[in-house]
């Protein structure tokens, strides 16, 4: 009796299903979009990523052109695959193309985030500080020492382990290098030390964890409608991991407060920068304190890929320098000093 009453209920189901699908089909072949695979029902062409995204659409542009569409989940995307195509995207139609879609994990993180902005008054302001302050080549160029001091400390460091026959953990050593370096531009002081274990490796372990939730494949991201209830709970571990950073950033900013209101020397760092660009506040000019934490936080998201970048280079090269060129430039370093004209003939 239940079966018979349920059957009819469910045919009529199926039957609609089917029918939205038809439709969706038909609409997405009105709206004029570039060709593509056709997408399924639901999950739309997400079964074609594979594990390997970036070589499933190299493939999938084989088929369909340089300029494709995807249904990922309910979201449209368009894919550009080609130089020609990606060049009129990026270079001579960049001002319509300069939004960007915001991961539903990075959460209120992008409201005061560069990258993430939209193209609009208050993302140029913000560029316009990091291209004339922050990053001008006559500030970086003054920082040559300070990287000339923490290569020689790392280079010191490694020999000293070295003539001791101890392990060097390359990762954590880097890491530290490149956090002190990052430090000591922003807050003229190291946050560690290359013989504070604990300190750089739980550092490293927050931001690195950040890099991999933000990366996360996200239900959210694919259908939006379940945004509202953050079915990974990958925004809320996100917003964990900022808070704990934001911590250290707000111990930092606190510090430079209290001293400008003492009237110590100015440090002429980049949060002396920060600060005079809000008149010496934290609430005029658009920069408030979201916004300190999030130029800090990029800072630091950045260091990552290149500590990343650092392993890939140094695995590729120790599995095609012969063992005898190894004891030869063990043998050349000896003394464990470094001269920085070295570092200058490398290839950039």
């Amino acid at each position: 009796m239940a079966t018979a009453v349920l059957l009819p209920w469910l045919l009529w189901l199926v039957l609609s299903l089917i029918a939205l699908y038809l439709l969706d089909l038909f609409a997405h072949a009105r709206r004029g979009l570039p060709p593509g695979p056709r997408p399924l029902p639901l999950i739309g062409s997400l079964h074609l990523l594979g594990g390997q995204p970036h070589r499933s659409l190299a493939r999938l542009a084989k088929i369909h052109g340089p300029i494709m569409s995807l249904r990922l989940g309910s979201v449209t995307t368009v894919v550009v695959s080609s130089p020609d195509a990606a060049r009129e995207f990026l270079q001579k139609h960049d001002a319509v193309f300069a939004n960007r879609s915001v991961p539903d994990a990075i959460g209120d993180h992008a409201r005061n985030s560069v990258p993430w902005l939209p193209h609009s008054a208050r993302w140029r302001a913000l560029r316009k500080i990091m291209a004339t302050e922050l990053f001008a080549p006559h500030r970086l160029d003054a920082l040559q020492g300070l990287r000339r001091e923490k290569v020689q400390e790392l280079v010191d460091h490694v020999g000293r382990l070295a003539r001791e026959s101890a392990a060097v953990d390359v990762g954590r050593v880097v890491f530290t290098t490149g956090l002190n370096l990052l430090s000591r531009t922003m807050f003229s002081r190291d946050l560690t030390s290359l013989e504070d274990h604990g300190g750089s490796k739980e550092f490293q372990e927050v931001v690195t964890e950040i890099m991999e939730t933000a990366g996360s494949p996200n239900l959210s991201d694919f259908f939006p409608a379940l945004a509202a209830v953050d079915p990974q709970r990958l925004r809320q571990k996100l917003a964990g991991l900022f808070a704990r950073l934001h911590q250290l950033f707000d111990v930092e900013v606190n510090r430079r407060l209290r001293e400008r209101d003492a009237g110590e020397p100015r440090k002429n760092d980049f949060l002396d920068l920060l600060l005079d660009a809000t008149g010496g506040g934290l609430t005029t000019a658009g920069l408030d304190r979201d916004t300190l934490r999030s130029f800090f936080t990029e800072e630091d998201r950045s260091l990552v890929f290149k500590f990343c970048f650092l392993y890939m280079e140094e695995a590729i090269y120790m599995s095609r320098v012969p063992r005898v060129c190894h004891v030869s430039v063990k043998q050349s370093l000896a003394s464990y000093r470094v001269c920085f004209r070295t570092f200058l003939l490398q290839p950039q």
